[in-house]
């Protein structure tokens, strides 16, 4: 019987949590990118940009984005370098693999990237591998976080980092307020209209609440054994990027 964890509010064992997660991605891939756009007020973007200013990405580095299907991540490292690199793409769900895969082959990129279908919580990369890990509102979505973040740990080399990008549960009453009335009006309708799956939504939305805060998820990448660790808020408080070094 593996670890009890939060799918959404309901708790089930890890691994039926990944195998949902799976099944979940694997239905909502086309609509992924606006069901983001609903989510986050379209603001994601933004955010994204600014966790690639913070990395300051070099050509020499290793890169890997995981839960990075459809390639916002992975494509913004390479338009900063401005040619082709070592990025690897890696997700749980094929379904996410293949949408990012066509984004880049409309962008012109054939083989810019290493496309990799895997568990978060089972790497298949070699210890001491990449200069830098990132990902960008998936942590949540792993079946075990502490497993994930022990192979997040394995794989970065020594002094290597890890940004995490994570809907974050809003410790400010009133953005709380705000940010809880737009949910339960706008997004599910969102869901039932651009999605035609208003239970992905339900789940998306569920997991933010149950997401560890700030400075929850600190304390457990200093246990896993990263140094240096900050976050960063944004969206007034929606949103922590976490960023921890490996010594």
């Amino acid at each position: 019987m593996s670890k009890k964890v939060f799918y959404g509010f309901e708790k089930i064992d890890a691994d039926e949590k990944t195998s949902r997660i799976g099944d979940l991605f694997d239905r909502v891939a086309p609509s992924y990118d606006v069901m983001n756009d609903v989510m986050s007020l379209g603001q994601h973007r933004m955010w994204k940009d600014s966790l690639i200013r913070q990395i300051r990405p070099r050509n020499n580095w290793v890169y890997l984005d995981l839960a990075g299907g459809t390639g916002d991540i992975a494509f913004r490292i390479r338009d900063k370098i401005g040619q082709k690199t070592d990025i690897t793409i890696a997700d749980l769900t094929p379904a996410m693999l293949e949408e990012g895969k066509k984004r880049a082959i409309d962008k012109g990129w054939l083989d810019e990237f290493k496309w990799v279908e895997a568990n978060a919580e089972i790497l298949p990369f070699k210890d001491n591998q990449f200069d830098v890990v990132t990902i960008s509102f998936g942590l949540r979505n792993v079946g075990n976080r502490e497993s994930a973040l022990k192979e997040i740990y394995r794989v970065l080399k020594k002094g290597g980092q890890f940004y995490c990008m994570e809907f974050s549960p809003i410790e400010n009453p009133m953005v709380h307020k705000a940010y809880a009335l737009y949910t339960k009006t706008v997004v599910p309708t969102a869901g039932r209209i651009i999605a035609k799956d208003q239970a992905a939504y339900d789940y998306l939305l569920d997991s933010i609440d149950t997401f560890p805060k700030a400075e929850q998820l600190k304390t457990e990448m200093n246990v896993i054994g990263f140094k240096e660790i900050s976050y960063r808020n944004k969206g007034l408080g929606t949103v922590a990027v976490h960023k921890g070094i490996k010594t």
